[in-house]
């Protein structure tokens, strides 16, 4: 049972509420998504292209099949984090794909979340309407 565990490299990546828990493991180039296919998965060319974008940036979309547990968030959050994950997966597997995936920038953390509600106003930044009389 330890053999099986060895042969995956894991990576999380987080973005907003979103998490991924990301595993890559030799084969043929296969992408699951919550036990669904990429494109089953994500609705929009533009999400799954993020997704791929990590292994197009070193030329590894053939050599690996990525599982990806994702939770939280939406769509596009989900999309960012999986990103992230399979770049940190990638620098475990190859420390030399780092340089690549750093100029891409896909193993910064985007750490912007939402703002929280103020007392006394309608939301983060928007207040009431103000009536003079």
């Amino acid at each position: 049972m330890a053999k099986k565990q060895d042969e995956y490299t894991w990576g999380t990546g987080r973005r907003k509420t979103s998490i991924a828990r990301v595993r890559l493991k030799p084969g043929s180039g296969k992408i699951t998504v919550n036990k669904k296919a990429l494109d089953e998965y994500f609705g929009t060319i533009n999400q799954q292209l993020e997704v791929v974008a990590p292994l197009k940036a070193v030329e590894s979309e053939s050599i690996f099949d990525v599982f990806i547990n994702a939770s939280g968030g939406g769509c596009s959050s989900q999309a960012g984090a999986i990103s992230l994950g399979i770049a940190r997966a990638l620098v475990k597997t190859n420390a030399e794909h780092e340089t690549a995936l750093r100029e891409g920038k896909f193993l910064t953390r985007d750490a912007r979340e939402v703002e929280r509600k103020k007392p006394g106003q309608k939301g983060a930044r928007r207040s009431f309407q103000f009536s003079k009389r």
